[in-house]
C-alpha cells in the first residue's frame, strides 16, 4: 500500500506549523518563491504516473513470477522487518550512487537545488527517478518479499524523511548514532566542501557509519545549501533536465566516441578531455553564494501561491478519479505548463504574460472539450471559474505600472 497519498494533508499541515514557528522564534525558514518552486516539483512527481509506463513494475512482476525464493510471508512479522531494514539499504546504494554517477545525479538533483531548507524540501522530488531507481530493489523481489509490502514499506521509509527537513530540530543524542535525523541529514543537503557527498541513509545513519560516508554536523561549519552549479530559475523543466542537457551536449561535442557513450555514466566531474579544453565550466566560490532571489511584487507572490493551490488540488481530483490515459495525459499536461508560466513569474522574465495567456487559451481549449464530451458539469464549471479568475489576475498583473507623478517646482 502506497501510504504516502495518505500522509498528504499531514505534510501540508507540518510545513504550516514549522512555518508558524520559524516567524515566532524569529527564524522564518520559507521563502515564498523557493517553496513554491519545490512544491511545484512535489506536484508533478506525484502526477508522473499518469504519463509514464511502470517499466520497473513489470520486471518485478517477471522476477516474482519466474526467479525469485519463495521464502517470505507478508503474514510474519520478520518479512516486514527484513524489508524494512533491506529497503534502506538498497536505498543507501541507490542514494550515494546518485550522487557518484551523473545519469543518476540527473535524476536526483532536484532535490538539492533549494537555497532553503524546510519541510517543504523533502517534497522537492524528481519525475524521471523511475528510469532506474527501479534496478536498486530488484534484490528485494529476488528473495520473495511480496510487492505489496515492499511498496509499504517504500512508503514508510520516504514518509520517514519528510521530518528530518528542518533547521528547527537539533542533535538528538544517542539517536544521531542509529538513526538519520535533521542534523545528519542538514549535511546532505550542505554545498560545503567539508558535507559534500555524506549521509546518504533514508532511515538509518548506521550505512554511513559502516561504509565510510558519515559527516557529522560541526558548529563552526554550518551548511549552505543548493548546489555547485546553481539553477537560478524556478522553472521545473529546466530543474529536472538540466544535467541531461550537459550529458547530452558533451557527448554531442566529444570528438571519441567513447568518450560519447562514456558521459552518460561517468563518475561526477567527469568529462572528456577534448570538452572540458573547448567549454570549460566555472567551479562556484562558495564564499561568494548568494540565494537566488529576484524581486518580484507582492501580487506577483499572491498569483504563485493561487496556482500552487490550483495545481495541489487539480493532483487530489485527478488521484480521486478514474481517468483514461488521455485525459491524464492532457491534465498532466495542463499542470505542467501551469508550473512553468508561475515560473517565469517568479523568475521576474519579462515574456511571462505573454507565455501565461498562451496557457490560458490552451487550457480554455480544454474546458470546450470537457463541455463538448459532456463529462461532470462540476469539472468544466470548476474550469470555467479557474480561467475567469486566472484572467482577472494575468489583467491586474499585466497592467502597466503607472509612473510616479513629478514634483511641481515650486
Amino acid at each position: 500500500m502506497n501510504l504516502v497519498v495518505y500522509a498528504v494533508p499531514l505534510f501540508i499541515l507540518a510545513i504550516l506549523l514549522e512555518l508558524a514557528w520559524g516567524l515566532k522564534r524569529g527564524r522564518n525558514t520559507y521563502r515564498l518563491n523557493d517553496s513554491v518552486g519545490s512544491l511545484f516539483l512535489g506536484t508533478l512527481s506525484q502526477a508522473r504516473r499518469f504519463v509514464t509506463l511502470g517499466i520497473g513494475g513489470y520486471i518485478y512482476y517477471l522476477i516474482t513470477r519466474y526467479f525469485s525464493l519463495p521464502l517470505m510471508d507478508s503474514g510474519h512479522w520478520f518479512t516486514w522487518v527484513l524489508a524494512f531494514v533491506l529497503y534502506d539499504f538498497c536505498y543507501y546504494w541507490l542514494h550515494r550512487l546518485g550522487h557518484e554517477r551523473t545519469v543518476l545525479w540527473a535524476a536526483h538533483v532536484a532535490h538539492h537545488q533549494s537555497e532553503d531548507y524546510n519541510l517543504s524540501t523533502a517534497l522537492r522530488q524528481t519525475s524521471t527517478g523511475f528510469l532506474l531507481s527501479w534496478v536498486f530493489y530488484i534484490p528485494m523481489y529476488l528473495l520473495g518479499i511480496p510487492a505489496e509490502v515492499v511498496v509499504t514499506v517504500g512508503s514508510l521509509n520516504l514518509i520517514y524523511q519528510f521530518w528530518v527537513h528542518t533547521e528547527h530540530v537539533p542533535k538528538l543524542g544517542w539517536y544521531e548514532w542509529i538513526f538519520v535525523t535533521p542534523s545528519n541529514h542538514r549535511v546532505h543537503h550542505a554545498q560545503n566542501d567539508r558535507y559534500m557527498d555524506r549521509n546518504y541513509g533514508g532511515v538509518f545513519i548506521l550505512w554511513d557509519r559502516l561504509f565510510g560516508t558519515f559527516q557529522e554536523e560541526l558548529e563552526e561549519d554550518l551548511p549552505v545549501y543548493g548546489i555547485r552549479g546553481p539553477l537560478h530559475s524556478f522553472n521545473p523543466v529546466k530543474a529536472l533536465t538540466h544535467i541531461y542537457v550537459d550529458m547530452a551536449r558533451d557527448s554531442w561535442h566529444a570528438r571519441d566516441w567513447r568518450d560519447k557513450l562514456r558521459v552518460w555514466w561517468a563518475p561526477m566531474g567527469w568529462r572528456p578531455a577534448d570538452v572540458e579544453a573547448r567549454f570549460p565550466r566555472e567551479k562556484a566560490d562558495l564564499s561568494r553564494f548568494r540565494k537566488y532571489d529576484p524581486p518580484v511584487s507582492g501580487a506577483v507572490k499572491g498569483y504563485a501561491f493561487f496556482q500552487l493551490v490550483t495545481v495541489v488540488l487539480l493532483l487530489g481530483v485527478m488521484q480521486a478519479t478514474e481517468l483514461s490515459y488521455g485525459a491524464g495525459v492532457l491534465l498532466w499536461a495542463a499542470m505542467l505548463a501551469t508550473t512553468v508560466a508561475t515560473a517565469g513569474w517568479l523568475d521576474g522574465q519579462s515574456a511571462a504574460a505573454r507565455r501565461d495567456w498562451l496557457r490560458l487559451a490552451a487550457i480554455a481549449g480544454l474546458v470546450v472539450v470537457a463541455w463538448q464530451a459532456e463529462l461532470a458539469t462540476l469539472a468544466w464549471l470548476a474550469g470555467l471559474v479557474y480561467l475567469v479568475l486566472n484572467a482577472l489576475a494575468l489583467r491586474v498583473l499585466s497592467a502597466p505600472v503607472p509612473a510616479p507623478e513629478k514634483a511641481e517646482a515650486a
